[in-house]
């Protein structure tokens, strides 16, 4: 039986409320900074130079926005990803640890912090261990259960 976690919602909407807030900030510092003339006229100095405030909403733009639409981008390489238990092994992040080569399941802090430690033969050699939270995968319980079960 193949078991899928996915990318849990927590992650999918703090990374939707991070680009939220990085881009509004970014149109509103830019409106401020550039466009709303009364605003700029209030935070001119005599001398014609811009105080500070008028040149943080000019200069925080240049990089709220870039940051934004890298956050975006992140995302959307990220929003597929997800842990697959199925007939052969486990697959995280594109890498598949067949169930023969799992050495030790330590799920003591699945309950009480919602994370649980995979540890493998590497294929070249040696053992490496991931871990696989809660937090950032829906359904982990499920895939905790499979594996188990699996390896049992």
């Amino acid at each position: 039986m193949t078991v899928i976690a996915p990318l849990s919602r927590y992650k999918r909407g703090n990374f939707k409320i991070v680009i939220a807030i990085l881009l509004g900030a970014a149109a509103w510092m830019a409106y401020d900074g550039y466009l709303n003339k009364d605003w700029i006229a209030k935070h001119t100095r005599e001398d014609g130079r811009p105080d500070s405030d008028l040149t943080i909403n000019r200069v925080a733009p240049l990089f709220l926005a870039p940051a934004g639409v890298a956050l975006t981008v992140w995302f959307a390489l990220v929003r597929g990803k997800r842990v697959v238990a199925d007939d052969e092994g486990l697959v995280v992040g594109g890498r598949r640890i067949p169930y023969e080569s799992i050495e030790a399941i330590d799920k003591t802090y699945f309950e009480s912090k919602g994370y649980f430690v995979v540890t493998y033969r590497r294929e070249g050699g040696g053992t490496a261990k991931i871990r696989l939270n809660d937090r950032k995968y829906d359904n982990l319980s499920a895939v905790l259960d499979e594996l188990v079960q699996r390896i049992t």
